[in-house]
């Protein structure tokens, strides 16, 4: 089994949709968490709601710090996956074991107005970040390989579509 921690910043929207995504998808294969450099504290609700009307369990997601995952007595993790611009161009704690990193940027969601249309800003983010995850799990035999992991993950962006939305 591998481990991916899913950031962004505020840890309330993508990057709790990424960790949701890789664990129902991931079927044992894969241990998903996410944090932010700055937490909102608790997920979006419309994050929340995007997961239950997929048949998603929400149990257990919460907003929490990436210094949860850093130290010398964090858990080991093997790939890192930024989700927004802001937390990639920050500077990342050490996170033990050395893990793969990439970028898959996406628009966020949880700033979009009225509420229809956040709904369907969390429901694109959604699908792009479902796209990418059934892409890295149906290419890769060996997941513990790093660099087959990265290139997985990097192609996974390149070529899954990026939401039509503006943030």
């Amino acid at each position: 089994m591998i481990r991916i921690l899913v950031l962004c910043t505020g840890n309330s929207a993508r990057s709790i949709l990424g960790e949701a995504l890789f664990n129902a998808l991931g079927a044992g294969a894969v241990s998903a968490v996410s944090a932010g450099s700055k937490p909102k504290g608790e997920p979006h609700p419309v994050a929340l709601e995007t997961l239950t009307r997929h048949g998603l369990s929400t149990q257990g997601l919460s907003s929490k710090s990436w210094d949860v995952f850093a130290g010398p007595d964090a858990p080991h993790i093997h790939g890192v996956i930024t989700v927004c611009d802001s937390a990639a161009s920050e500077a990342c704690p050490i996170w033990p074991g050395a893990p793969v990193q990439v970028h898959w940027g996406l628009p966020d969601p949880a700033y979009v107005t009225p509420d229809n249309a956040c709904r369907d800003a969390f429901e694109q983010t959604f699908q792009a970040l479902k796209s990418r995850i059934e892409a890295v799990l149906a290419s890769v035999t060996d997941l513990t390989d790093p660099a087959a992991l990265k290139a997985a993950l990097k192609a996974a962006h390149e070529t899954a579509p990026v939401p039509e939305f503006q943030s």
